[in-house]
């Protein structure tokens, strides 16, 4: 991808009252591609020398970027390139999954920098929260002085109408209160850092963007197989939320079922079959939602849920690659690199023996980033929001 394509999103502008976007863009350009100088800049946002030369020093100022080593042998001045920060922002991300719930604390690179976990059959609100607070609290003990002040909020992934999945958690009826939970205000008593919530799914697509193989891609289609599949779209190298905040919900698209007739994709591809898989044959399913995942004691149960879930992947693929033409599908879960992969060939396969006559289907590939990828994207919800552009 060229360079100029960020330009697509924002060109510069360089009247008056617009620094905050052009700051953006400067920003955005540089974590997208890397250390920059200012001459590079221009030249490819459009905008003035003498503006990036002022909005670059009121950041490095502010300490969002850093001067790199001037490179020299060139005609005239050294042009010393500028880079980011790392802890000019750090955020909060809280991944609530159904069995388990992440916070990660994290820097502006995406560097994890502290990280706990929980466990539970399903979530219940007063839980989760004091969760939350107990763990910002033992989190920041590990950052300096300097760190603590930079943190600019709070991200939370979750599951859109977590409450209506009662009956598969095996959850009691007293779970449905999460529709009736004001999320702002209960975290406001923990802390009084901006939040910022987005759907597990579309946070997982957005860590990939940002930290995984999203570079090398302008439009694709992503698919994280948690408890329950979901994913995310990325149009012109952005993330898409959709008008209702619930683009990429490809957990409903429908196919075929092992019995005949149809069912939801998040039926057909997601760990609660796994985990039903698992318990059904006697075993404790409890390392599946556990750090580090060593899942060698089932593989009985991860060969045929292997099978499944790309057969029905590939028909899922299809039918998106019928609707816009992204170049990939990028494949990832809450599973190990080896299992994830096991999940990309069989679609791969499955899918060259469909009928695609008359369309393209996105090729399938393993994304990158791996089963941290909802709590990073949590994460990354604070800082994208406040400084760069999505």
């Amino acid at each position: 991808m060229d360079i100029c394509e960020i330009r697509k999103l924002s060109d510069g502008a360089n009247q008056i009252g617009v620094r905050a976007h052009n700051e953006r863009l400067i920003l955005s350009l540089i974590q997208r591609y890397g250390a920059l100088p200012g001459s590079d800049i221009a030249k490819h946002t459009g905008l003035s020398a003498q503006t990036v030369s002022n909005i670059l020093r009121k950041l490095e100022a502010e300490e969002f970027l850093l001067r790199g080593e001037p490179k020299r042998g060139r005609v005239g001045k050294p042009s010393v390139p500028m880079t980011l920060n790392p802890d000019a922002a750090l955020s909060f991300g809280l991944k609530i999954g159904r069995r388990s719930a992440d916070l990660v604390v994290m820097n502006l690179l995406g560097d994890v920098l502290g990280q706990s976990q929980t466990t539970y059959r399903y979530p219940m609100p007063a839980e989760i929260f004091a969760y939350l607070a107990s763990g910002m609290d033992e989190l920041s003990h590990g950052l300096s002085a300097y760190q603590r002040e930079r943190l600019c909020g709070i991200g939370i992934a979750a599951p859109s109408e977590i409450w209506s999945w009662t009956e598969v958690l095996g959850a009691p009826v007293d779970f449905s209160v999460w529709a009736e939970i004001n999320v702002q205000e209960e975290i406001a008593k923990a802390s009084d850092l901006p939040l910022f919530t987005e759907n597990d799914g579309t946070a997982a697509c957005r860590a990939e963007h940002v930290f995984g193989r999203g570079r090398e891609f302008g439009d694709y289609a992503y698919f994280f197989i948690g408890s329950f599949i979901g994913g995310g779209v990325v149009l012109n190298s952005s993330v898409t939320v959709g008008a209702h905040n619930n683009a990429g919900a490809f957990g409903s698209l429908r196919v075929p079922a092992p019995e005949g007739g149809e069912l939801p994709l998040i039926d057909a591809a997601s760990l609660y079959l796994l985990e039903a898989a698992i318990v059904a044959d006697g075993l404790d399913a409890t390392a599946l939602w556990t750090q580090p995942q060593d899942w060698r004691a089932f593989e009985a149960q991860i060969g045929p849920w292997v099978d499944r879930t790309g057969d029905a992947l590939a028909h899922a693929i299809r039918s998106i690659g019928s609707v816009m033409d992204f170049e990939v599908a990028l494949i990832d879960g809450a599973m190990p690199a080896d299992v994830r992969d096991r999940v990309v060939t069989r679609t791969r396969d499955a899918l060259e023996r469909l009928d695609t006559r008359g369309m393209l289907p996105p090729r399938p590939e393993a994304a990158q980033v791996g089963a941290n990828a909802r709590a990073l994207g949590a994460g990354c919800a604070p800082i994208y929001a406040q400084y760069f552009f999505q």
